[in-house]
């Protein structure tokens, strides 16, 4: 597969990823949520999900073109998976304990993938600092409201 169609097929599981949070959006019962002082304005996700969705993407494009399919890049898919579900589980099913169970596997397999990765890929572990950064400071907004509601 050339370089060119392999990167869009990376690009395409992103995007499926990430097709989740359009399909189950915030909507008036998060809105109703006691939430936490520190939670940003809805603007920044949509913001931030789509450069960090984009490195997702191009770390494990990176992975696979350096080692192909290894326990990095099985990895990488499980987390894209997990996140996936994050959005369903909190804004469609309204299930926010399940959410931050779901978001504490992103989590790990997040820093497994950087651990991974960095023997394979430098820059692909690097790219996924900012994701397992954001995921961390997503935790701790699942987390409060979790406790809070």
């Amino acid at each position: 597969m050339s370089n060119w169609m392999s990167g869009l097929v990376f690009a395409l599981l992103a995007l499926g990823a990430a097709m989740t949070g359009a399909l189950y959006p915030t909507g008036p019962w998060y809105e109703a949520l006691n939430r936490p002082w520190w939670t940003p304005p809805n603007w920044v996700f949509p913001i931030a999900w789509t450069i960090l969705y984009a490195m997702i993407a191009y770390a494990g494009w990176r992975v696979w073109k350096a080692d192909g399919i290894s326990a990095a890049l099985v990895v990488w898919f499980i987390g894209l998976v997990l996140n996936a579900m994050w959005s369903w589980l909190m804004f469609g099913e309204h299930q926010i304990g399940w959410a931050l169970a779901d978001l504490l596997g992103m989590w790990l397999s997040i820093a497994a993938f950087i651990l991974l990765a960095r023997n394979i890929d430098p820059t692909a572990a690097w790219l996924m600092v900012p994701y397992l950064i954001w995921t961390t400071y997503a935790g701790s907004l699942n987390l409060w409201i979790w406790l809070k509601n």
